[in-house]
């Protein structure tokens, strides 16, 4: 039931941070309206209103279903620029998101297992590059090798399972180095203690250690980064957007802030606030299906 109160809060701020901002969604450098033009529409969308008077009237139609024009694009709504371009953002997130789980995971428990041999810092190695290599670099790089030079995956745009492959890769790959980071550390933590020796010393096989044992307790942190990870991936990401020309959200929040595009300023901010918070309210149910000591009151 927070929910409600932690989406009210922050459509509030966010409100009040976007009309500190100064000029008009109507202000355009090439082409200055005419003063009595830019009244008249400051008019038509009433953002001549007073602020309490534009926030009221903005909770209440949200409330209603109606996220309001968009000034930008012409003859758009904010429903629908989310309706149209939110589902992919999220099929490409979800896709990066299993990537990052699928790779970080087992990369991470393989180079605790394997600490201080060649095996642990190659899994490193390849982690730390992972973070290091942003997305501009890697989504091209990726291009060129598996589109260009060896033409087994197509170029860009999203449509089929192939066009899926290189985005969501390129996209979850970082995510994975840093799971993988965090799952190492987390699991050399639990392989040191007690319980884990004294499994080990009554004649526990290995693996049912690692499985049954360590992996459960060492996850719990790894858990606690995978709700805001998993709505940051499926909110939509702008450069691997641009660069395979997939026409998700991620244009839209930063054409909108730079456009003053108030509405679908709010309208992507709660979007992600919403994704955020329940993807964090998973996390604290999966808490509890890891480590039943866990209780919530």
């Amino acid at each position: 039931m927070w929910l409600i109160l932690v989406l009210l809060i922050i459509s509030f701020i966010t409100f009040v941070l976007m009309k500190i901002v100064p000029g008009s969604p109507f202000d355009t450098a090439e082409k200055p309206l005419p003063k009595e033009v830019l009244l008249n529409l400051e008019k038509y969308y009433h953002l001549d209103d007073p602020f309490w008077v534009q926030y009221k009237t903005y909770i209440w139609n949200v409330l209603h279903g109606d996220l309001g024009p968009s000034y930008l694009v012409r003859g758009g709504t904010v429903n629908a620029i989310i309706r149209e371009h939110f589902p992919v953002s999220f099929q490409l997130g979800v896709l990066a998101f299993l990537i990052a789980i699928g790779i970080g995971i087992p990369l991470g428990i393989i180079s605790a297992l394997k600490q201080n041999t060649l095996i642990d810092y190659s899994c490193m190695f390849a982690a730390i590059s992972g973070v290091s290599i942003p997305h501009m670099t890697l989504g091209p790089l990726l291009i060129w090798i598996f589109a260009l030079k060896w033409n087994i995956l197509p170029v860009a745009r999203w449509g089929t399972w192939q066009q899926a492959i290189l985005p969501a890769f390129a996209l979850g790959i970082g995510s994975a180095a840093i799971i993988a980071r965090l799952t190492r550390a987390s699991m050399l933590e639990t392989i040191r203690e007690d319980y884990i020796r004294t499994a080990r010393s009554k004649g526990v096989s290995e693996k049912n250690v690692v499985i049954h044992h360590a992996l459960k307790n060492s996850l719990i942190p790894v858990i606690t980064i995978l709700g805001p990870l998993f709505a940051g991936l499926i909110t939509g990401t702008l450069v691997i957007e641009q660069i395979f020309a997939i026409p998700g959200m991620g244009k839209f929040f930063v054409l909108s802030v730079t456009g003053r595009d108030y509405p679908v300023i709010m309208g992507t901010v709660l979007l992600y606030a919403f994704v955020l918070v329940i993807a964090n309210l998973i996390v604290d149910i999966i808490y509890f299906w890891i480590d039943p000591r866990i209780k919530y009151s």
